[in-house]
């Protein structure tokens, strides 16, 4: 079996460790495995195949002879470092926004649309990890019918924020347990016991930027460019997953039950939908696997055509590590 040299860049932060750990589970073909990181981490060994692998510094010049890059590091640290992976010959799988909507780089969601990976002039974007989840769980939906428009909201685990997020819930938590003094440094609110309705800066129309990717990202993994989708994105205080809900606005006037069973068949989903045993989608449920979970599928009582749904799915694997690696998979297939 042919295999290839595979750079993780931030490879110690929780996105670079969960690659690493989902490489291992689908036994992706690896010659070397580098782990590239920042100053502060260089000299630590990590554990990949029962082989402890040193992490080196993240540099110019750190890259020759990689095929593939997965990158888990920041939009600054993406831009500085994206000019020399593709001089050195290898394919940037970048998980940060900072490529995303450029013209000239697929943004892969791989059960939608793997097939634009050919497209790659040496980087291909991970999209946002709501926008992954939510498209997974509409995709079966836009295969009956063109989807028209979405409303959504997204309820977003702390995690999501980086390792420091669930750090300060629970601190929060223990702290009103106790009745000593709450702080926040992560989230602009306490996030104990609370919901915050902001993540990302604010547009003149009052849209954060988390909120706009869900159409800007959409239109181009659906290959919608008139996709329409209104979005609220809110930070709820829970540890992991990600959970929406989304009213979708088809061409065609659909029934529940051709939903229902277009979800069951589609790649990347998981049909769990029964009220009467009280069945629906929790990040309890689908933390730490890699299916988008979708349930609560109903008629829409404002819209004619329309279907709401409710989908939860883990944002650390597949809103983020594991998309990138399938991304990877399909890149070496093609």
């Amino acid at each position: 079996m042919k295999t290839y040299n595979v750079g993780i860049l931030g490879a110690t932060g929780a996105v670079g460790r969960e690659m690493m750990k989902i490489l291992e589970e689908r036994n992706f073909p690896i010659g070397e495995l580098r782990l590239l990181a920042s100053a502060r981490s260089v000299g630590k060994k990590i554990s990949f195949k029962g082989e402890e692998i040193e992490v080196k510094l993240a540099e110019v010049g750190a890259f020759e002879g990689l095929d593939i890059v997965l990158g888990a590091a920041s939009n600054a640290i993406a831009k500085e470092l994206a000019p020399d992976i593709v001089k050195a010959g290898a394919v940037f799988v970048d998980n940060s926004s900072a490529f995303r909507m450029c013209d000239d780089v697929p943004l892969v969601v791989p059960e939608i649309n793997a097939e634009d990976v050919k497209k790659n002039k040496g980087i291909i974007a991970n999209p946002n990890c709501s926008t992954i989840i939510t498209l997974v769980a509409v995709n079966a939906i836009n295969k009956l019918s063109k989807i028209k428009g979405m409303v959504a909201s997204t309820y977003q685990a702390t995690s999501g924020a980086g390792a420091g997020g669930p750090v300060e819930l629970r601190a929060q938590t223990k702290a009103l347990l106790e009745g000593t003094e709450v702080t926040n440094e992560v989230f602009q609110y306490q996030i104990a016991e609370n919901v915050i309705p902001q993540i990302g800066g604010f547009n003149p129309d009052g849209y954060t930027s988390e909120e706009m990717k869900m159409q800007n990202e959409g239109r181009k993994i659906l290959h919608l460019p008139e996709l329409k989708v209104t979005c609220t994105c809110v930070r709820v205080p829970v540890v992991r997953s990600h959970s929406i809900s989304v009213t979708v606005l088809t061409e065609d006037n659909l029934t529940v039950d051709e939903v229902k069973n277009a979800v069951a068949k589609c790649d990347g989903c998981k049909l769990y939908d029964d009220m009467d045993n009280k069945l629906y989608p929790m990040p309890l449920v689908t933390s730490d696997q890699d299916l988008v979970y979708v349930g609560r599928i109903r008629k829409d009582l404002v819209f004619d055509n329309a279907i709401t749904l409710w989908c939860c799915g883990d944002q650390v694997r597949k809103g983020a590590a594991t998309n990138a690696i399938q991304i990877a998979e399909a890149l070496i297939k093609e």
